[in-house]
């Protein structure tokens, strides 16, 4: 995680805002530079803050000029909410994997937040627990409103929202940093203004109440003791303003200021009675132990002998809760009187520490528009890389295709000038390649007629090859064309009937519908003995013949090649008969 040489922290507190600004330090370490404190306008009246919108504006130029006087123009920030501004809500579940928590823990988030789940933005940590022990899960939860309301108020002033915690789990963080050693139960009282947040802490558990009673409760009670305004009443308390001791001591002489003090140890005794209950609750429902030692802070914790008034009541060690004991400070933030308001600073050191170290308690609530501004910083280093890989890309193709149309270029000329001393031997082959013709024209019926010299003779071998073994033979041979006979007599050519062909296939039929004049055909004529097969001898001659390579026979239509004019009787012994063959390759005549 990358680390802020400068990092700003702000808190939201329902009286008070607090505005620091740290350092980190070489090791690790944190430095406070200086800080602010700005209580916020209140009605003077009732003391009441004023309607939302107004609030928040004031708000906003209360923080402007905190900025201003820390020199602080823009950065990012971590923000803090008051713990009445937040619903929370402890949950207790069973030990389950992770994937099946983070479902049972969605599924309590709608049953426990008070608002629809999608009005609110929601977060939860695991805080203890685990193996065989239940499970706890603190939920927390803001409406999307107030917390975009809030989130305009931070980035109007020139800062960007980095984390938005809760106040007490920030103080915890700081407790936690600021106190490694503490092991026993600790309770850490946060007295503010409006409410005093409550936090057990111990190892792996911890628990947070928020009590409807502070500083302004104390205020309350004067104004109404006194008959004044609310504002009057807290410039009285801050005035003459403590925490009675009771008992055997004496009264301050001033009756005004005697008054003041009881009034507050009433209220401060009513706190006293919720804690009581806190403590009690904490054991009973959440299986906690009693507190061994108090830690005070927040702003009414400064009242005087607030302490006192707590150690008389628990009994126990009361000290006030100091954020800075681990926490370097400088000499500008010393000079601000920050050993009187130590005890106001825990949230900032907590915020502060969300940026350095992991936490024991990381939750944030940030509005839909902060999420997506850091998706898009997260992602900016990465389009930042496309993009100078696409620049790189685009360079190096640039570089690729000016190198290849140099070598193009080369290598074109080269070929031309291999073509020009070519152009010569092409001109020879040219002329050579017109005699080759003239030649192969010339020689061609003479290699026709060479290859046509053994044709008859393997027409004749297998003719006479296919012939069954006896009782058939040839006695005549003829050659056809177009279904004619050719080289018969007047008288032979009379006797012989139109021999016709069957359909000539591949190169014969483009011979023949060329019109060339050639052999197509063979007739050939013989004589059969009277046997037992008859006629179905010459049938047997005709299938031999399907297998020829010379001749196209089907065997399926006998008839249209077998021409036999006599039937056999007991009364001659050989009987004629006549075959119409095609052939596959027609012979050119000369």
């Amino acid at each position: 995680m990358a680390i802020s040489p400068r990092l700003i922290s702000l808190n939201f507190g329902s009286q008070t805002i607090g505005l620091a600004e740290f350092r980190v330090q070489a090791h690790g370490g944190l430095v406070l530079l200086d800080y602010r404190l700005r209580e916020a306008p209140l009605d003077p009246a009732t003391g009441q803050r004023r309607e939302a919108h107004t609030a928040l504006h004031e708000t906003a130029v209360a923080l402007r000029e905190m900025m201003s006087e820390l020199h602080i123009k823009h950065g990012s920030v971590n923000c803090a909410l008051p713990a009445q501004s937040v619903f929370a809500r402890f949950v207790k579940l069973p030990s389950l994997e992770h994937e099946k928590l983070e479902k049972v823990i969605a599924f309590e988030a709608q049953q426990n937040v008070p608002f629809p789940i999608d009005d609110v933005v929601w977060d939860y940590q695991v805080v203890g627990g685990g193996l065989d022990e239940q499970v706890q899960v603190i939920l927390v939860a803001i409406k999307h409103d107030l917390l975009d309301g809030i989130n305009d108020a931070v980035e109007e002033s020139g800062l960007l929202t980095s984390t938005i915690d809760v106040a007490p789990m920030a103080l915890y963080n700081a407790f936690r940093y600021s106190y490694p050693n503490v092991n026993e139960c600790a309770l850490l009282v946060d007295i503010g203004a409006r409410t005093t947040n409550v936090l057990f802490i111990e190892p792996r558990r911890i628990f947070s109440r928020s009590l409807p009673i502070g500083g302004s409760s104390i205020t309350g009670a004067i104004a109404k003791e006194f008959g004044e305004s609310f504002e009057a009443a807290e410039t009285r308390k801050k005035r003459d303003g403590f925490v009675s001791l009771g008992g055997a001591y004496a009264d301050p002489a001033d009756q005004d200021i005697a008054r003041v003090s009881k009034l507050a140890r009433s209220t401060m005794t009513r706190l006293h009675a919720e804690l009581m209950r806190s403590v009690s609750h904490y054991r009973a429902q959440q299986g906690g132990s009693r507190p061994d030692r108090i830690f005070l802070c927040g702003g009414a914790a400064g009242m005087p002998y607030m302490r006192e008034f707590f150690h008389e009541k628990f009994q126990l060690q009361i000290e006030f809760f100091n954020p800075l004991r681990n926490v370097a400070v400088s000499e500008a933030a010393s000079a601000s009187g920050v050993a009187h308001s130590a005890h106001l600073l825990g949230e900032l050191v907590g915020l502060a520490l969300r940026s350095v170290t992991a936490c024991p308690m990381e939750l944030s609530l940030l509005p839909a528009s902060v999420v997506r501004r850091q998706e898009l910083d997260r992602r900016r280093p990465f389009f930042i890389a496309a993009a100078v890989c696409v620049v790189l890309a685009m360079l190096g193709w640039s570089l690729y295709y000016t190198r290849a149309a140099q070598v193009t270029r080369e290598t074109a000329e080269l070929i031309q000038q291999k073509n020009a001393s070519m152009r010569g031997a092409e001109a020879q082959l040219d002329k050579l390649k017109k005699q080759f013709t003239s030649l192969d024209s010339v020689a061609a019926p003479l290699i026709s007629a060479v290859n046509d010299r053994d044709f008859w003779p393997q027409i004749l071998d297998d003719l006479n090859a296919r012939l069954p073994e006896a009782d058939i033979w040839i006695t005549e041979l003829g050659a056809t064309s177009g279904g004619k006979l050719l080289g018969a007599g007047g008288k032979r050519a009379g006797e012989t009937a139109p021999v016709s062909p069957q359909p000539a296939s591949g190169a014969a039929a483009k011979t023949m519908a060329a019109g060339s004049k050639s052999i197509d055909g063979i007739l050939v004529r013989g004589l059969y003995l009277y046997n037992p097969k008859q006629q179905e001898i010459v049938v047997d001659y005709l299938r031999n013949l399907a297998g020829s390579p010379f001749f196209v026979v089907d065997p399926k239509t006998p008839e249209r090649v077998i021409k036999s004019n006599s039937v056999p009787n007991d009364t001659e012994w050989a009987f004629p008969y006549e075959l119409q063959l095609t052939l596959r390759k027609p012979v050119k005549l000369p």
